[in-house]
């Protein structure tokens, strides 16, 4: 929809604003912020769910327009664009946090044709997944491809239904649920290593507290371990 910029009331509409935006022009770029500030602010919101956050993130999204306008190409709307590159922002700044989230196991999806949660052959427990600590977790997310943890976080983190994650991440549903999937999959692979490594490290301290000769009341070593 047109909207009146500029000190003569000249009327743009958003492809010339874009168009005039990329070569510089102030006032084009207001028109831009104007137009979309409000949904940015809205998205952000919706992920941080802190108003303060929120706000610095839509200031922070849209220096990184004005900074990369120039590489808009004009292959999706401009819309989609934003939304793409103020999804990336916060992901950002998310990733420096420990995110909070729920088990793995209860945050499966139900398989299509049962009815019933996707189970892997020769997985990890449930019960273990569920006494697993929020910073192993949060460890664990790091380690994901970048693919597979923008789906996770999204879905399971910030709660977007598969079509709204294809259409932030330019992709199909169909392709949204595999990586989310796959994603939990190998989350549950990580925690499960974290939590063997853990036993291993249990039993090795203790082999070596065993391993050494317990003082005798007598005051001499004892010949057996404790």
């Amino acid at each position: 929809m047109a909207r009146s910029i500029g000190c003569e009331g000249e009327e743009l509409n958003e492809a010339e604003a874009i168009r005039r935006a990329r070569q510089g022009d102030g006032a084009a770029f207001e028109h831009l912020y104007r137009s979309h500030s409000r949904r940015v602010y809205a998205l952000c919101l919706r992920m941080v769910a802190n108003t303060a956050e929120a706000e610095e993130l839509t200031q922070e999204a849209f220096l990184q327009v004005f900074r990369k306008i120039a590489t808009f190409r004009g292959e999706s709307a401009f819309s989609t664009w934003l939304h793409r590159l103020t999804v990336n922002i916060v992901l950002m700044r998310l990733r420096k946090k420990t995110p909070a989230v729920t088990s793995l196991e209860n945050a499966n999806d139900p398989d299509e044709e049962s009815g019933q949660p996707y189970r892997e052959v020769g997985g990890p427990h449930p019960l273990m997944v569920g006494l697993l600590d929020r910073v192993n977790l949060g460890r664990a997310i790091q380690r994901l491809s970048e693919g597979y943890r923008k789906v996770f976080l999204l879905h399971d983190v910030q709660g977007y239904e598969h079509h709204e994650i294809a259409e932030i991440l330019g992709c199909t549903a169909g392709n949204t649920k595999s990586q989310l999937h796959k994603a939990r999959k190998r989350l549950r692979e990580l925690l499960w290593e974290t939590e063997r490594g853990k036993a291993r490290q249990a039993r090795g301290r203790a082999h070596s507290a065993c391993s050494r000769p317990c003082s005798s009341p007598f005051g001499s070593p004892a010949t057996s371990g404790c």
